[in-house]
């Protein structure tokens, strides 16, 4: 178990590296998390848990919707950037500081539970599935996005994984997350009935310069994987395969833009 926390306290200093609101508006990603309040019919009043909710992706949302929102993250950071966007907005949201895979929620506590590309960076993807479930009331709706592993981010984690170090064998790969067959694996036995779509958001940036900077200087994992690069002598290497894999997205005017695919989870607890 001490394997399992020491992952937990690495992933809380890894995700409080960079600027993830940055790059989130940069992306216009925050449009994904109003999506899926929208496509799950969030309405006023009902009790939403948004799980690893990162700025408040679909947090924020569902707030705006009028339903009584909690926002769960592992990061302080992250919380804390959700608060400063709450403020803003002038929604009220109860944000807490926990762990996907051991939700401080009591059973069936939410009509409604979101993720969106949260809780796929958990580390034991069945642990997540069960607590996803277990704080979900009957009849309540479950709706979470997860890359997949055979669009654009599928390529671009796989190759900033090759600067890391590796995870010990316990940690489940996050796209698995994009994997409906695996995901329908994860939910076997919890009385979740899952459906599964693909949609995709078109992604946009300035140059192929500015795709790599927007990813090296605020997400948390590529800020890591730069700093060791840099420390090792491999900086170079990480910058060329990252510009290599933005360049194949590059329009006519010299633009990167490419469409980002997503899986979008919904289900329904019997």
């Amino acid at each position: 178990m001490q394997e399992v926390a020491d992952v937990k306290d690495a992933a809380r200093s890894v995700w409080a590296l960079g600027d993830y609101d940055a790059m989130m508006r940069a992306e216009g990603l925050y449009e994904v998390g109003a999506r899926l309040v929208r496509r799950l019919g969030v309405a006023a009043g009902e009790r939403v848990v948004d799980v690893a909710c990162g700025t408040g992706n679909a947090t924020l949302p569902a707030a705006q919707a009028g339903a009584r929102v909690t926002g769960v993250d592992l990061s302080p950071a992250m919380l804390e950037g959700a608060r400063t966007r709450a403020e803003r907005a002038g929604v009220a949201v109860e944000w807490v500081e926990g762990d996907a895979e051991d939700l401080p929620l009591p059973d069936g506590h939410a009509d409604v539970v979101l993720s969106t590309f949260g809780c796929m960076f958990a580390p034991r993807h069945e642990v997540v599935a069960d607590e996803l479930a277990r704080v979900l009331a009957p009849g309540g709706r479950i709706g979470l996005c997860a890359w997949t592993p055979d669009g654009v981010f599928g390529d671009f984690f796989r190759t900033v994984a090759g600067y890391l170090p590796p995870d010990p064998e316990f940690v489940d790969p996050p796209l698995g997350w994009g994997d409906e067959g695996r995901v329908a694996e994860l939910f076997e036995g919890t009385d979740v009935t899952l459906g599964f779509a693909r949609e995709t958001w078109e992604i946009a940036h300035p140059s192929v310069e500015a795709a790599v900077a927007c990813y090296v200087d605020n997400l948390g994992p590529v800020v890591q994987a730069r700093t060791l690069a840099e420390a090792d002598g491999r900086w170079p290497a990480l910058q060329a395969e990252l510009s290599e894999l933005f360049a194949a997205q590059t329009a006519d005017d010299g633009r990167v833009v490419f469409p980002a695919e997503y899986v979008v989870i919904t289900g329904q607890r019997r």
